[in-house]
């Protein structure tokens, strides 16, 4: 497993996998919304697994960004409704192309006759790790 975190550059803080300057959770965020315009934050802290804290973080550094806008929910001024600006929908676009290529690449160097065992075993790894 470590050697797949730092193969994959999970273990750098400032970039994605696929060679974005941005955090793998800034990166989260962004395809959650881009996915669900108008999404809450607790609805996106419920989707990346992640404390109402550090989503309130990760959509303040986007904000920074002038990536995705806050706008205060009409019957509940408890909370906000997110959604990307249109320097969002491009920095999403972009990621998404980049992450598309990145993960091309690596399904290409995978031999035709073994890709349906890695997908099988990364689907059975990834129902192992929620379990746990």
């Amino acid at each position: 497993m470590v050697g797949l975190i730092r193969s994959l550059g999970l273990h750098k803080p400032d970039t994605t996998p696929c060679g974005q300057p941005l955090s793998v959770g800034e990166a989260q965020a962004l395809l959650e919304i881009g996915r669900e315009p108008g999404i809450t934050q607790n609805g996106l802290a419920q989707r990346l697994s992640l404390d109402k804290s550090t989503v309130s973080r990760l959509v303040g550094m986007l904000e920074r960004r002038a990536w995705i806008e806050r706008v205060r929910d009409r019957g509940d001024s408890r909370f906000y409704h997110l959604r990307l600006t249109a320097a969002g929908t491009k920095a999403n676009a972009n990621l998404a192309q980049s992450r598309r290529a990145k993960f091309q690449r690596i399904f290409d160097a995978i031999p035709r006759a073994q890709r349906a065992g890695v997908a099988a075993s990364l689907s059975a790894l990834m129902e192992a790790i929620d379990e746990s």
